[in-house]
């Protein structure tokens, strides 16, 4: 395996598994290239049995070293290693042959497989199997459930420490009654002042998670990484935990060195604090409900009604948290699919003008496709991950722009009457949402009055301290808008109530309805900060109130964007990056198609390569959810490092669309959700690439 067998090193480089051979007596490796990156090496790097054995993990040292020299063919290991990178991964080693001379000395050739992936999905599948039936499920207090959560995440992911505490924000400090060590390190329980640790304090406060892979290189906390070091906290990752929009809690992890926070365990610590804040608050509510089940007799009714009030809240998120985690995991897949299939169709229609019969077949499955788009939108917005693109909207304005469709809508027999302060404040919301909702809530009012009536859409301003219906549901704490969508038709039975909200549940005949209309109004109120609520009799009618926070500052009322008659031909060159093929070929195509030059990548960093070399980008198109360790959001960021007026429009499946920031995006930048006819997106690149071009000299 030296120099005089460059057969051998060639095979072992084309294989499909890392090699390696070594000769005991000697500290020369023989490793193949793709056992270099397993290692985080580059082609060229050698490695000796020292760099090699320091690259093991410690606890897993001596065995591998046990395998190597006493192992027989066959013998197998999985181990941990610490890249050059400083990122942690798993290797599976196996002997594969095991050759003695005369003189006793051993060569041993042995593949080494990457499992890493492998590890953190079983030992991920594990963690939440633990969390949801041994700990979730338990009758574990709240601050017990917080520590046994933080405990197992920091088993899982082998960090140094793991802990749960509460925040003081006024006073910027952290109390930490218990947390979980590793063996050798200490504990934090007590009282913590953030600002002696850096400035991450600032990002907390504003819900940020924190992350940095070593003290010593982040500029929140070069100043103070020796106090960091010293607590054995050098590389880190700060959930933050918040109830009302407030910082309350913290669940953190620590490692002693610097190391690589992973997309994979982002999204795992990210799923863990999630889940675990829903159980705390939950404990928190039952703990609570106890409380009120021991008051005073005098305030028996009273604490009655909020018992009612807190376990319809509880039932409602449950039901919410079941729906969520049903469609959150196929959306983004199933939307790529249809993007797919309806970018396809879309190309195969421009190539069959002439073919009449053939187009019929085309346009049944684009209306198929939309329909199933449309299907997965709403179940998105119940379950508060579909894509928002609010702004500040006067609803004043927008409701007589869009009397006229809801009066065509319910029809003549059905009186319209809408009433409006005259100050109405102005709300932040998506403004086609809104408009969507509110269509939904009038043909639910249109269909309980087969026989004619009057339809009321009243807004007023609600105060901080005014009380507000559905006062059991986390909802706006400031100055809020309400917007009620009255009937006096049927009304509803208290059990078709207390269902109303259920995704699916439909009193309407077989066909007439999708029982998703109330569920979306319903996620979309939740995912803007505000509430939705139902008060019902029957033969009084129904009244649907949606309570929206108020928002300061001048507003739009026009949920319509303007639209260009006609589209300039592309001009440019585009970059296009989605780690699916078949949507990222069908978008490269369509805008080649308009006449731009268009360069393709799969993940953020070769993408963010093509860029580099380019002299002026027209636009950036990116998916949001990238493979690599780059998402979208970051390559958008580095990007404008380069062009700093660079456009950029994300292509997104579903709640990806958290990632380009609560809120306003930067000037420039647009979402485009998918699936998505291509004119629709040839057109929003033409109109953005338009927008960004210098006006002529």
């Amino acid at each position: 395996m030296h120099a005089d067998r460059p057969d051998l090193l060639a095979a072992l480089d084309s294989a499909d598994v890392g090699l390696f051979c070594w000769r005991t007596g000697t500290d020369v490796l023989a490793l193949s290239g793709v056992c270099k990156a397993q290692f985080g090496l580059l082609p060229g790097d050698v490695l000796d049995k020292a760099g090699w054995l320091a690259a093991v993990h410690p606890d897993d040292r001596a065995q591998v070293e046990a395998l190597v020299m006493h192992g027989t063919p066959g013998a197998s290991l999985e181990h941990r290693i610490q890249r050059s990178d400083r990122r942690q991964g798993w290797l599976r080693m196996t002997l594969c042959r095991v050759e003695t001379d005369a003189a006793g000395a051993r060569e041993v050739f042995a593949t080494s497989q990457d499992i890493t992936d492998l590890q953190l999905a079983g030992r991920r599948l594990a963690l939440l199997d633990f969390l949801a039936r041994d700990l979730y499920g338990g009758a574990f207090d709240a601050a017990e459930v917080a520590f046994r959560a933080a405990e197992a995440l920091g088993r899982t992911l082998g960090v140094s420490r793991a802990g749960y505490g509460t925040v003081d924000k006024q006073r910027e400090t952290i109390t930490i009654e218990r947390d979980w060590n590793a063996p050798g390190i200490a504990s934090l329980a007590g009282t913590l002042h953030f600002r002696d640790y850096g400035s991450y304090i600032e990002d907390l406060k504003r819900g940020e998670t924190v992350v940095f892979a070593d003290a010593c290189l982040d500029p929140r906390t070069c100043d103070t990484a020796d106090a960091l070091i010293a607590i054995s906290a050098q590389a880190v990752i700060n959930m933050p935990v918040s109830e009302d929009g407030d910082l309350v809690a913290l669940l953190y992890l620590n490692h002693a060195t610097a190391r690589i926070w992973t997309d994979e365990e982002m999204s795992l610590v990210r799923e863990v604090a999630h889940r675990t804040r829903q159980v705390v608050e939950r404990r928190r509510a039952e703990q609570e409900l106890r409380e009120l089940a021991h008051s005073l007799e005098a305030q028996v009714q009273q604490r009655t009604e909020k018992l009612m009030r807190s376990e319809s809240a509880l039932r409602q998120a449950q039901k919410m948290e079941a729906v969520g985690q049903l469609t959150a995991g196929l959306a983004h897949d199933f939307n790529n699919l249809l993007a797919a299939v309806s970018g396809s169709l879309d190309l195969l229609k421009r190539r069959l003008a002439d073919e009449p019969t053939l187009l019929r077949y085309v346009d049944t499955g684009q209306n198929a496709t939309r329909r199933a788009a449309a299907l997965t939108h709403r179940l998105l917005a119940f379950s508060r991950q579909q894509t928002l693109e609010p702004r500040a909207v006067d609803f004043g304005a927008l409701i007589h722009n869009f009397q006229d469709l809801i009066r065509r809508t319910i029809g003549p027999e059905i009186t319209l009457e809408v009433h409006t302060a005259p100050d109405l404040w102005a709300i932040h919301v998506d403004p086609t949402q809104l408009e969507s909702a509110l269509l939904n809530l009038c043909i639910n009012a249109r269909d309980a009055m087969p026989e004619g009536g009057v339809l009321r859409i009243l807004a007023t301003n609600r105060p901080a301290e005014t009380g507000r219906p559905g006062a059991g549901v986390n909802g706006p704490d400031g100055p809020a808008v309400s917007i009620c969508v009255e009937d006096d038709g049927c009304g509803m039975t208290p059990e078709t109530l207390a269902r109303a909200f259920d995704p699916f549940f439909t009193t309407k005949p077989l066909g007439m309805g999708t029982g998703l209309g109330l569920s979306m109004v319903y996620g979309f109120a939740q995912q803007s900060g505000g509430v939705a609520h139902i008060e019902s009799r029957p033969g009084e009618g129904t009244s649907v109130c949606l309570l929206l926070p108020r928002h300061a500052g001048s507003a739009s009322g026009d949920a319509q964007q303007e639209r260009h008659a006609a589209q300039p031909a592309g001009v440019g060159t585009v970059v296009v990056v989605d780690d699916e093929p078949a949507v990222r070929e069908i978008m490269a195509e369509a805008l080649r198609g308009v006449g731009f030059v268009v360069h393709e990548a799969a993940e953020g960093a070769p993408a963010l390569t093509l860029l580099k070399n380019m002299t002026r980008p027209a636009l950036l198109v990116t998916d949001v959810g990238l493979p690599g360790g780059m998402n979208g959001r970051h390559l958008a960021d580095a990007a404008r490092v380069v062009f700093p007026a660079l456009g950029v429009l994300f292509v997104t499946g579903y709640a990806e669309g958290s990632l380009l920031d609560r809120g306003e995006l930067p000037r420039g930048m647009q979402v485009l959700t998918k699936p998505f006819d291509l004119e629709t997106f040839t057109a929003r690149v033409q109109a953005m690439v338009a927008a960004a071009a210098p006006p002529p000299r």
